[in-house]
């Protein structure tokens, strides 16, 4: 059995790019720290717009914004699930998000947790 992935896209405005790597990194270590594998953070450079699917369709991009693509890496989805429990009660976490300026808009962001299915 493999590694069990949350993962999520979500749109930032690029001007907010700054804000939102300080928000990843600290709740990076913070995910981590609670049992989290590893946590990747990537911002699309060749994600175009396509007809009827893409990346910037699914989160409704709009101008001036970039795509997010992140993932976690846990041990099983039982692990994942106690470490998001932990996380979600850290209180720095909460401490992270701005509510009257947060760097990204948290209702276009999707997400969901996968097992593994092939890994090289």
């Amino acid at each position: 059995m493999g590694v069990y992935v949350d993962g999520y896209v979500v749109p930032v405005p690029k001007k907010k790019i700054a804000a939102y790597r300080k928000l990843a990194r600290k709740a990076g270590k913070v995910w981590i720290e609670h049992g989290a594998l590893a946590v990747q953070e990537n911002v699309a450079d060749d994600a175009k717009r396509a007809r009827w699917t893409s990346f910037p369709r699914s989160v409704k991009l709009k101008k001036g914004e970039v795509v997010v693509f992140s993932w976690i890496v846990f041990k099983s989805r039982k692990q994942r699930d106690r470490v998001n429990a932990k996380v979600m009660k850290d209180p720095r976490l909460a401490r992270m998000m701005d509510p009257k300026n947060p760097p990204f808009d948290a209702r276009r962001m999707f997400w969901g947790g996968f097992e593994e299915l092939v890994s090289l």
